[in-house]
């Protein structure tokens, strides 16, 4: 029974990515990171946010070894990251805010160079560097020297150069940062593809509709500690259910909809405008007997909606507006 006991333990290790207990990072007098726990799915993608100053930047320093626990522990596929920190290293690759490219040489030649340093043959490095630029729409830039591109162009370039060499695990600051709306969906598709052949991926960003699109599994942080952590769901409803919004054809018909609504959702109704009543939706079978009450009424709708919570809204009711992280300086 031990023995069974010990293989379900080490087949939960293998299974996890990052697994991190009471990580603590101390500068000083500042707590940047108190307690974090942090159990992360091979395979998933998953994402960290918080306001600037919160410790999601020194979370991920430890966790690719750049900085020292000074407390708790943190491992990568088992492996711990202040005790086993080459073998750490070789399981992941890091993307920043900007790559270390030489302005003068091509994406080609930056991409190329990337891979010969990783230990690639001059060939396949090449090689890899063409495909690259291909996956991240680069291919017509490849002979132009950087000097001459984008700050999008720029920024999927330094993503392309963090998968020389696809590494099990990697970690994305901000990757969409600066990019237009349809550069960054395109960067959103490469991300899926990372984690669809064989990747895990853990991301920060300013961006609430990117961890809400991309993440399986959202960590809030705040003062350098987990406030809240789930899927993006199960945050949205942490902090209120959603609402119906009900758009009356003739506004003098409203007052009478919102008894109506009342009697049959037993909730308080409000009026927002003048032809519209909302109510939170706590039961959503009952919407349907609000609408047949609704027509028995003789009630006509305009429009029918539900709105849900959004990240948005998640964010500021579990940080508040960042400011006083950002004052106190701590690291982000």
């Amino acid at each position: 029974m031990m023995q069974q006991g010990v293989q379900g333990q080490e087949r939960q290790q293998r299974a996890l990515a990052i697994e991190a207990h009471g990580l603590v990072k101390v500068f000083g007098d500042n707590r940047a990171v108190d307690g974090v726990d942090l159990s992360i799915p091979t395979g998933s993608i998953y994402a960290l946010l918080g306001p600037n100053g919160a410790g999601k930047t020194t979370i991920i320093n430890m966790l690719t070894t750049l900085l020292k626990p000074s407390g708790g522990s943190a491992k990568i596929f088992g492996h711990d990251v202040a005790k086993e920190t080459q073998i750490v290293r070789q399981l992941i690759s890091v993307t920043g805010q900007s790559a270390a490219v030489d302005e003068r040489l091509s994406a080609t030649e930056n991409l190329t160079i990337f891979g010969m340093l990783l230990g690639l043959s001059k060939s396949q490095a090449s090689k890899r560097a063409a495909e690259l630029l291909v996956e991240f729409g680069l291919e017509e830039a490849a002979k132009r020297t950087l000097e001459k591109f984008s700050g999008g162009m720029r920024r999927r370039l330094d993503l392309a150069s963090s998968l020389i060499i696809q590494a099990p695990l990697i970690f994305l600051d901000e990757p969409t940062t600066g990019l237009d709306p349809r550069t960054r969906v395109q960067m959103w598709e490469s991300i899926r593809r990372m984690v669809a052949s064989g990747s895990t991926i853990l991301l920060t960003t300013q961006y609430l509709d990117e961890a809400d699109q991309l993440a399986d599994r959202i960590a809030v942080i705040d003062h350098g500690r987990v406030v809240a952590e789930g899927t993006p769901r199960e945050l949205k409803a942490a902090v209120g259910k959603a609402t119906l919004n009900l758009s009356l054809a003739d506004e003098k018909e409203a007052p009478e909809a919102a008894r109506i609504a009342e009697d049959v959702l037993r909730v308080k109704t409000s009026r927002p405008e003048a032809n519209l009543v909302t109510a939170p939706m706590s039961d959503p079978d009952s919407v349907t007997d609000l609408l047949v009450a609704l027509r028995n009424a003789k009630i006509r709708l305009a429009t029918v909606s539900v709105q849900e919570p959004t990240l948005d809204e998640v964010f500021i009711a579990l940080t508040g507006d960042g400011k006083d992280a950002q004052a106190g300086g701590a690291k982000a």
